[in-house]
């Protein structure tokens, strides 16, 4: 094996030549027809049914529905394959121990097998998921959000500071590898606030001269905080002009304020994926990498397509990922709605409209839906409030009830009538009456770990102890 074995395997400006990013990605999709991309897409799927009808996973469950190789030639026929979800991979992991089935590594004859990355998932909604990529999927997700960031904005000369966590978790290796390998920008990883304290990260962008902030929103608007705890003003001291990350049900005004006016961009993706859809300078929704991924909204329930404009979980089959671990129908949970209507940019791509929330981490209260994101985003508007909150789901006498705990900048004896005040916000807003505790600023970090994860817990369910 070459000691550049890495290296050996990774066609960069051939995948450039054929999923373009920056100009050339805007020149191609405004020419492209929807005819001319249908046809990409089926070739790609017919390498990625090739290489996945050899992983024992999907082999398994495919036979299980009774399908043979022949049977899925389209993506029309696509439909026919089982869905299936994080939960379906760490079954694989218990019976398959260490790293599960899912993968493709052992379908290589040994002389041919590439080099493999690990990595894991954040184990936000449960133990982590090992993910394992070769070169041509690991590189080509790089790519992929070297594109989001491109078409966002992301210039040569910018100073990126990233707050991405690191250790076993996929997102900080993947963003700085992305940052470096299909950009000229300058990375800082900082990482989470357990990593890097965040006074010290504050202090690293003024004086590393940070321009742009990559993360997860919650704790990139929990750094404005601390910026100005520590002195440092947003826009005087601190020369933000772009913040690109995952916004969910976040005010993109409110975080833009609180950094002194940079632009906001949202991107969406998970570990198993890479970048799937990504906001542009129209701010007008995110663009669905169609050409990456074949993306379908389904309802949650039955699986069924939804109509556009309607929420479904976003079920994504990887175009690219013909190699180690393909990803054929993975339902993320994640929920999103189609934009309708055409491009503001004449992009002849779909867009969504953000992430709704999680389907599996949805509340059903006295027959309606509650989202943790929904909550946040509505408490969020209150003035006295830090922004930082944590809904908490007990069972009371064969009953559920959700309790939301809220960090208040008030003095004590204002907390009740605060309390009362929140809770009556989100029963006009939401439609259901929930129980609101108002907490101290800063004491709800050892639950949500806001300081320490890069995506925080904002549902700690105490049915399962």
């Amino acid at each position: 094996m070459s000691e550049s074995a890495w290296f050996d395997a990774v066609a960069h400006r051939d995948w450039l030549a054929e999923y373009p990013i920056g100009p050339a990605f805007v020149e191609t999709f405004t020419r492209l027809s929807r005819d001319e991309l249908r046809a990409a897409q089926e070739r790609r799927f017919r390498a990625v049914m090739d290489r996945a009808w050899r992983v024992p996973f999907y082999r398994r469950r495919w036979e299980a529905a009774g399908l043979a190789p022949g049977d899925v030639r389209t993506l029309d026929d696509s439909a026919k394959l089982p869905r299936y979800s994080k939960a379906d991979l760490m079954e694989s992991v218990a019976a398959h121990p260490p790293f599960g089935d899912y993968h493709g590594v052992d379908s290589y004859p040994p002389a041919a097998r590439p080099p493999v990355v690990l990595h894991t998932t954040s184990g936000t909604t449960g133990r982590p998921q090992p993910i394992l990529w070769g070169p041509k999927g690991r590189e080509m997700q790089n790519l992929m959000l070297a594109r989001a960031y491109r078409l966002q904005g992301l210039r040569d000369d910018d100073v990126v500071h990233s707050v991405y966590g690191h250790g076993l978790v996929n997102g900080g290796h993947y963003v700085r590898e992305t940052v470096m390998h299909f950009t000229r920008a300058l990375f800082v990883s900082a990482g989470t606030g357990l990593e890097t304290r965040s006074r010290t990260q504050v202090e690293l962008m003024r004086d590393l001269g940070a321009t742009v902030i990559v993360g997860f929103a919650d704790y990139v608007r929990h750094l404005a905080d601390v910026a100005r705890e520590a002195g440092l003003v947003p826009d005087r001291d601190l020369r933000i002009r772009m913040i690109s990350g995952h916004l969910g049900r976040e005010s993109r005004a409110a975080l833009s304020d609180a950094w002194g006016g940079a632009e906001v961009f949202d991107w969406y993706g998970v570990a198993d994926t890479g970048t799937v859809a990504a906001e542009g300078p129209d701010h007008a929704g995110l663009y669905l990498m169609e050409d990456a991924h074949w993306v379908e909204l389904l309802d949650p329930e039955t699986g069924a397509p939804v109509d556009d404009g309607m929420p479904g979980n976003l079920c994504v089959t990887s175009l690219f990922k013909d190699d180690v671990f393909p990803v054929v129908r993975f339902d993320t949970q994640d929920l999103a709605a189609l934009v309708p209507g055409a491009s503001p940019l004449g992009l002849g791509l779909r867009r969504i409209g953000g992430i709704l929330g999680r389907s599996d981490n949805m509340v059903k209260l006295r027959g309606i839906n509650v989202y943790p994101t929904a909550v946040g985003e509505t408490l969020r508007e209150a003035p006295a409030t830090t922004g930082e909150f944590l809904c908490r789901l007990d069972r009371v006498d064969e009953r559920e009830e959700l309790t939301v705990l809220v960090e208040v900048r008030a003095a004590r004896s204002e907390w009740p009538a605060l309390s009362a005040s929140l809770r009556d916000l989100l029963r006009r807003r939401l439609g259901v009456d929930l129980p609101v505790e108002a907490v101290a600023p800063g004491s709800l970090a050892p639950l949500t770990g806001i300081e320490s994860r890069q995506k925080p817990v904002r549902l700690l369910d105490n049915r399962r102890h």
